[in-house]
């Protein structure tokens, strides 16, 4: 299929991390659901891309290989938590990146626990044994979300955002803070796999009032990344209005930096958000593939 007439969705996770679907059934969605061009981009592993090299790629699919990566924010005044950074076209196998990755992953299973006991001291009876049951992970591979969905089904939760919003968020009674790679790192990493660094959903990033991150704007924050070796900006993604969009496409051409766009698909983990489309209305423009193929051939 040529991408310039089929869905392209470059954000897209499998059960290698916190996806519901295997990398497997992701190809096969993939073509049934007629999208052209797609990136697997787990969370702080490379697994799922290689499970899906070997599976082998459809015909009419094209495949950029990539992942997404929990980076602290760059040094300065009021910046705290977490951003995400992509990496698009990067070498699967490359033993700096997989080492880093590594860290993370045992970072994040050291973090699960400590969630477990600030949940059951709120009298919530959960362990991480049930949730690997429900979710047919191990406890290596348990992140927040599958956490969320637990207390989700449990009925401890509405939904998701619920959980997230009383009960796991930063702030709320079970958060527990984890390990983050500095984001100059994270972007090193990246370029040095051969990839193409990219920040992912910017749209998280901004305040719901002020419109900025804490401290700073957006667009500063951006430019302290493009210092690092950042070369794209996540424009397109569900739940944005068109003003929004239109700004970070703004964003990166003033500073010549690549636009992508994808769904941040889940599966089952997040059903509303669907392959391709997102909500429905998502539509990422086969000029933004395009360029990233040229900027991935330069490299």
């Amino acid at each position: 299929m040529d991408y310039n007439t089929g869905t392209i969705d470059l954000h897209i996770h499998s059960a290698a991390s916190d996806g519901s679907l295997h990398p497997e059934q992701i190809l096969e969605y993939a073509v049934k659901q007629g999208l052209s061009a797609i990136a697997i981009t787990d969370h702080d592993t490379l697994e799922g891309v290689r499970r899906a090299l070997n599976h082998g790629i459809p015909d009419t699919i094209e495949f950029v290989t990539g992942v997404e990566i929990s980076a602290g924010f760059p040094p300065g005044p009021g910046s705290s938590g977490s951003l995400h950074i992509l990496g698009y076209g990067i070498d699967p196998d490359h033993p700096d990146l997989e080492r880093e990755m590594e860290k993370q992953r045992s970072a994040r299973s050291g973090r699960n626990p400590r969630i477990i006991e600030k949940l059951n001291a709120m009298g919530i009876p959960a362990s991480l044994e049930a949730i690997c049951a429900q979710t047919d992970k191990n406890e290596t591979e348990i992140a927040r979300p599958h956490i969320a969905d637990y207390l989700v089904k449990s009925g401890h939760a509405a939904d998701i955002d619920d959980a997230f919003d009383r009960i796991l968020g930063k702030g709320k009674p079970a958060y527990v803070d984890k390990y983050r790679v500095p984001a100059a790192r994270a972007i090193e990493l990246i370029r040095t796999a051969g990839g193409i660094a990219v920040l992912a959903h910017p749209r998280l990033l901004l305040d719901s009032e002020t419109g900025r991150v804490p401290d700073e704007t957006l667009e500063s924050l951006v430019d302290r990344l493009v210092n690092m070796g950042l070369e794209g900006i996540e424009a397109y993604y569900p739940g944005q209005t068109a003003d929004q969009t239109a700004y970070f496409i703004r964003i990166a051409e003033t500073r010549e930096l690549l636009t992508t766009g994808g769904t941040d698909f889940h599966g089952d983990i997040n059903p509303e958000i669907k392959m391709g489309t997102g909500t429905g209305d998502l539509v990422v423009p086969p000029t933004v593939f395009s360029r990233l193929k040229q900027a991935l051939a330069n490299r």
